[in-house]
């Protein structure tokens, strides 16, 4: 069995989840024969490195995060910290030769992927990006269907991720709602998810024509380390939001298709619908998070019994036997981040390429700096390289 040393810098909700993952790779997939192994854990809340050390089992805890970086017992270490601290950990990170997982979308604008990509370029370091969503198997299945050819010339693409995170106007102004801390708003945070998996099922993007809005411009000023999903008082001081809610947009494929996508955190009704829909000459499918563990798939030539149907999820289809066997048992979104890390790891120990990775997320900001481009000039954009200023 290889160990694998982590260490773990953000110990947040991902940091959790990744940690959480990382633990239970052997038990899940035992005939893979690695382990990763949890070495130290940094986060600048005492609670959070107390949970770290007693729930979770890392051997050492720290405020530091170059203690992680500096650490000879540490390979690989994952980034879950706020996006505008991502290029220096990376840099950091790649330089002392260790390979690098983070969150999306791999700093707070463009020009920051493009600098991280570079730094782990020049230390010829492996490199991931969690753009986890690739991973559930029934994705998995619809990407496997466009590329057979069942579904016909792919003809039309609608994309979009939908949260209801930012929709209390009293939650707090936390760093992901400040261009200087988070980078952009929810053209980083959530549709470099949409437009990624777009670009994974059915190929690139060529062009572009987007508006973006702020629909709740001011929020309650947070205490040292609030949470995001805390809510503030009316009476509370308040500070202006500085990024975007929502982005909406029309786009070209490379293959002739045309695209619809729209994301939001401010929007109620849709509480985390991340979802597609994929329209062919010979078919049809649609996938939404809400409901993961079904596949609609319609074909024409059933004729007067047309319709979409219906495919559950089970464990004919990859990687889902390995967390429970049979049909219509769902897993959930935990086991897609144990399978993103799975890969991730494999790539590690059989020093092989990995994606998605820096160049995937450096795609995605080439699409963003597009999209951001046209909703300041109300037209189309051409998607080229990112410019760096």
């Amino acid at each position: 069995m290889k160990r694998i040393r982590v260490g773990v810098i953000g110990f947040g909700w991902m940091g959790r989840a990744h940690s959480r993952a990382l633990r239970r790779l052997p038990t899940v997939f035992p005939d893979r024969g690695l382990s990763p192994q949890l070495v130290v854990c940094a986060d600048a809340d005492e609670r959070a490195r107390q949970v770290a050390r007693e729930g979770f089992g890392f051997e050492r805890v720290t405020a530091d995060w170059s203690e992680v970086i500096s650490s000879d017992d540490v390979e690989v270490v994952y980034i879950a910290a706020p996006n505008m601290l991502h290029v220096q950990l990376i840099a950091a990170a790649a330089a002392a030769g260790k390979d690098v997982f983070c969150e999306k979308p791999v700093g707070g604008t463009p020009a920051q992927t493009l600098a991280a990509l570079e730094a782990t370029k020049r230390a010829g370091v492996l490199s991931g990006v969690g753009y986890n969503y690739r991973w559930a198997p029934l994705v998995q299945e619809a990407r496997s269907m466009v590329a057979s050819g069942e579904l016909g010339d792919i003809t039309n693409y609608r994309g979009r991720f939908l949260s209801m995170y930012g929709s209390n106007p009293l939650g707090l102004l936390t760093w992901r709602y400040l261009v200087s801390e988070g980078g952009y708003g929810v053209t980083s945070d959530l549709l470099s998810h949409a437009v990624d998996l777009a670009e994974y099922l059915i190929g690139p993007m060529t062009s572009v024509v987007a508006q973006t809005a702020t629909f709740i411009t001011h929020r309650p000023q947070p205490s040292a380390q609030a949470s995001h999903y805390v809510a503030g008082g009316v009476d509370d001081p308040m500070g202006e939001v500085t990024n975007e809610d929502y982005v909406g947009l029309l786009s070209t494929f490379a293959n002739g298709a045309r695209g619809t996508f729209e994301s939001s955190r401010s929007m109620v009704g849709p509480e985390s619908q991340m979802a597609f829909e994929i329209h062919g000459t010979r078919g049809a499918v649609a996938w939404n998070f809400e409901r993961m563990n079904e596949l609609q798939y319609y074909r024409p030539e059933d004729g007067r019994h047309a319709g979409y149907r219906t495919i559950l999820a089970g464990d004919r289809f990859a990687y889902h036997g390995n967390f429970v066997p049979g049909s219509a048992n769902g897993i959930g979104f935990e086991d897609l981040v144990t399978i993103e890390d799975l890969e991730f790891m494999d790539a590690v120990a059989h020093r092989r390429p990995f994606h998605p990775d820096f160049n995937d997320a450096l795609r995605y900001v080439s699409v963003q700096a597009a999209i951001l481009r046209s909703a300041a000039n109300r037209q189309w954009e051409e998607i080229g390289s990112v410019d760096v200023p």
